[in-house]
């Protein structure tokens, strides 16, 4: 069956669009697309927008604005979000990169979405079309969303103040056995005074490691310091199991990537 594709020149139309039965909308297309391709019937039109905003970064002070068409590849490559290449480099192959976009991976179900986990430890917010919305808030209610989203905004972290670590089997593009995002502040002396981690593959979507995040505060990212952290980072988890991983080896070998990224 042929899918329509209509392109609106503004989100506020295309988003009027969307309320007809059977439309899904078109960022990179590595998601939708791929689902019709694979038979979903439910999808019978396509709708895009071209409105400029979507396709633009914009860093002022510290802050971070990011349109939802923005692909992989321009964070990538974009001088002042250095601190985001890994991440952004996590999603798949360089042709993946170049049409994966932020929007999209705020969607994308796990083993992927792995840039929504470094949003999520970010503490990103999300913008559908005036409203805006805190990530975690966000992902927990996706799968009811129809409003398109617009762009996700965030305070740059402090130097060396962001970690990021996807584990695969295949190498350079496998898609996750986990990933983990984790953003620190620590005082004079190393201690941490607040943390958030964020996990990928520990549920059908990203995560917060709270118990995790708790047990660090007040105590200096040394072995023993991170003890009680590896101890806490399964609690609240329901990893995924898929022809990657299982879910028994995904919440075994947690607590090891997580001493590595800590001890980074």
């Amino acid at each position: 069956m042929a899918l329509a594709l209509q392109t609106f020149a503004t989100v506020k139309d295309a988003n009027a669009a969307l309320k007809a039965q059977g439309t899904r909308y078109l960022g990179g297309g590595t998601l939708v697309v791929r689902a019709a391709n694979e038979g979903d019937v439910s999808v019978s039109g396509l709708v895009r927008s071209t409105e400029p905003s979507l396709s633009t970064i914009a860093v002022a002070g510290g802050k971070v604005r990011i349109g939802a068409s923005v692909t992989m590849a321009a964070i990538a490559s974009h001088p002042e979000l250095s601190a985001l290449t890994k991440a952004a480099r996590a999603v798949g192959g360089p042709a993946i990169r170049n049409m994966a976009t932020v929007g999209g991976n705020l969607f994308a179900p796990a083993p992927y979405g792995d840039f929504a986990v470094a949003l999520l430890a970010l503490d990103a917010i999300v913008s559908t079309d005036g409203i805006e919305t805190p990530i975690e808030t966000f992902l927990a209610n996706r799968d009811g969303s129809r409003a398109i989203v617009t762009s996700v905004s965030f305070t740059l972290p402090p130097q060396g103040g962001f970690r990021f670590l996807k584990v695969s089997r295949v190498k350079p593009k496998g898609v996750s056995v986990l990933s983990i995002a984790a953003v620190f502040q620590q005082v004079s002396d190393g201690t941490v005074s607040s943390a958030r981690i964020a996990l990928g593959c520990m549920a059908d979507r990203p995560l917060r490691a709270r118990a995790a995040e708790k047990a660090l505060i007040g105590r200096k990212l040394t072995k023993d310091g991170i003890a009680p952290a590896l101890a806490a980072a399964g609690d609240g988890i329901a990893p995924i199991t898929d022809p990657i991983a299982s879910a028994w080896y995904r919440a075994e070998v947690l607590p090891v990537h997580l001493g590595r990224l800590l001890l980074t």
